[in-house]
């Protein structure tokens, strides 16, 4: 007989997995890359293949992992053995990937060592009296700004402004490339360990502790970005930048870059193929309505996205009408729009405090929110892989104890004076758009041909009680997998070496080991099915008939029973779907 400590946990309350849910995908890239990606690429009209790919592989796929998580209740690998075998290499494929997107607690680190000296007067990015400034500072009261960022020369040597010694000398204390990797910066390590242990009791209670701080990290980071925009929308010069933001260049939809980076966009800003959407779907109650969360959420993450710009360009606008330049001068994306470009713009404002402290704040717990859900489909997969340890009193508990002390320790070299290259080499490699695109592919693959789309709408209508639009199927079974194969296939035709801020060029060894990252969460997917077919008996029809189809009740006969039972007070029948074998 199962007993209380082996049962699988469930949310509270339906509110808190939708703050959750929220949380996990209006992240950093709402802030600091989809207004610059609008910018960059033809204003407006990037909306258009923003929304293209938005319908037809971005809500798509969150409803298929949703709808997987849920109906199956099992974590980002498990889930696979009920719904098609032969496709569990890609659980361990989405947890590479979560491995690798570890390394963004450095980002929270920044952002919270950034917060700590907002409470300093005056901030010290905005001076160039500090011990990490050179002789080649300029602070932001010079009046020559287009010599600044044009890089002219001054009495020998190029300017920089107060901001970016901060960020480069003051902050990350750079060498100059990635084999240089220097001392360690303390107060770098000790913001860094401050996340990792918040991180820990965020979700070292599982859904019971994320249930409750959710409520926290999901809700203010919208009265951050509120005030934001209110304060940005009312600056001199505000419009300006809205106008950069959005002005319509048709002419950029024929470069197919630009379709590129809307559908890296898409995957990354809704979370898919990252096993978090599985993993938080999979702690609803069966019952619960799925499909309807699917698309409140989805619309929520793309207006937050779009909403963003207004607040990060009407800041931007401000700051080049202050200094007399083109916004272009200004505008940046990633950590350069987060911990240059903005937080100058912050610093010529009345109370810059105020307003810089409100924006690192804001990143800190969009991160954060971001950071923890990754952490949990990690936990989840191996209790999942093994319940009857895992699921004991204190040994999740130990285990997460255990798996955040090993990555804190593997990330201080990130808090070295070459820290920031590593960093970039793994964002560029280890968890790019590639990746997920294989990891769409063969969710789509397994999800509407294996298990099969129709059945897929028998589970959504069992939960629901309604069946999605006829769209979704023609997407699971077609558009979505086309579209993620032919993105897959150009993003290695166009691929670029990766190149540093400043034209640092990595040695060659970086970047074997940067391709060695990127197929290592490729090449499980198809190392596993061909080990599964090797070790199943049979012949090679029967071997694949075993593992292509999924088990006749995907759910479970036991968790199947016990939701009959808690709904209806009847016992089932048969099992929900006959058996294909």
């Amino acid at each position: 007989m199962e007993t209380k400590a082996e049962k699988r946990e469930q949310w509270r309350r339906k509110r808190e997995y939708i703050l959750a849910a929220a949380g996990n995908v209006v992240g950093l890239g709402n802030v600091w890359r989809f207004p610059y990606l609008c910018y960059k690429n033809g204003g407006g009209v990037f909306l258009l293949p923003y929304c293209f790919f938005a319908v037809l592989c971005g809500v798509p796929l969150f409803l298929l992992e949703t709808v997987i998580g849920q109906y199956t209740q099992e974590g980002a690998i498990t889930c696979w053995t009920k719904l098609c075998p032969l496709a569990q290499g890609t659980g361990y494929s989405i947890i590479i990937i979560q491995l690798y997107s570890r390394l963004y607690s450095i980002i929270l680190a920044w952002a919270l060592l950034y917060l700590i000296y907002c409470f300093r007067d005056p901030l010290p990015w905005a001076t160039c009296n500090n011990p990490w400034n050179t002789d080649r500072c300029v602070d932001l009261t010079s009046t020559n700004w287009t010599a600044i960022h044009s890089g002219n020369l001054t009495s020998g040597n190029l300017t920089k402004s107060s901001v970016s010694e901060f960020w480069e000398r003051g902050v990350l204390s750079m060498s100059g490339g990635i084999e240089e990797v220097g001392a360690v910066n303390w107060e770098l390590l000790l913001c860094l360990l401050a996340c990792w242990v918040a991180c820990y009791f965020c979700i070292w209670k599982g859904v019971r502790s994320t249930g409750k701080v959710v409520y926290f990290t999901a809700v203010f980071p919208y009265v951050m970005l509120a005030i934001l925009l209110v304060r940005g929308l009312t600056l001199p010069g505000a419009w300006q930048g809205v106008v950069y933001y959005l002005y319509p260049d048709p002419s950029r939809l024929a470069d197919l870059q630009v379709w590129m980076e809307a559908c890296a966009q898409v995957l990354f800003s809704y979370g898919v193929a990252s096993g978090t959407i599985i993993t938080l779907g999979s702690y609803n109650k069966v019952k619960n309505n799925c499909y309807r969360d699917c698309l409140w959420l989805c619309v929520l993450n793309s207006c937050t996205s779009f909403v963003a710009g207004f607040a990060v360009f009407s800041a931007l606008g401000f700051m080049a009408q202050k200094q007399g330049i083109p916004i272009s001068m200004v505008v940046d994306s990633g950590p350069g729009l987060a911990f240059i470009a903005f937080p100058q713009a912050v610093a010529m404002m009345p109370l810059p405090q105020l307003w810089a402290a409100c924006f690192f704040l804001m990143l800190i717990l969009l991160g954060l929110d971001t950071l923890f859900a990754g952490l949990e489909t990690i936990t989840s997969s191996v209790i999942d892989l093994f319940p009857g340890q895992m699921r004991r009193p204190w040994h999740r508990e130990i285990f997460l104890l255990f798996f955040c002390s090993v990555f804190f320790i593997m990330q201080i070299p990130l808090t070295t004076r070459g820290g920031v290259y590593q960093f970039e080499l793994v964002d560029y490699y280890g968890a790019n758009g590639a990746c997920l695109l294989f990891v769409s592919l063969v969710q789509c693959v397994a999800g509407g041909w294996a298990f099969g789309a129709e059945r897929l709408y028998d589970a959504v209508e069992d939960m629901t009680g309604q069946r999605p639009w006829a769209l979704f199927k023609l997407c699971w079974c077609y558009l979505t997998p086309l579209i993620s194969l032919a993105c897959f296939i150009c993003s290695f035709l166009d691929n670029q070496p990766l190149t540093s801020n400043g034209g640092y060029i990595y040695p060659d060894w970086a970047y074997y080991l940067g391709w060695a990252m990127a197929l290592s969460s490729v090449a499980v997917v198809p190392i596993w099915a061909v080990g599964k077919i090797c070790l199943t008996d049979g012949t090679l029809r029967q071997r694949l008939l075993v593992l292509w189809h999924p088990v006749s009740d995907p759910v479970g006969p036991k968790t199947h029973q016990e939701h009959l039972l808690n709904e209806t007070g009847m016992k089932p029948l048969s099992a929900p779907f006959p058996d294909m074998l």
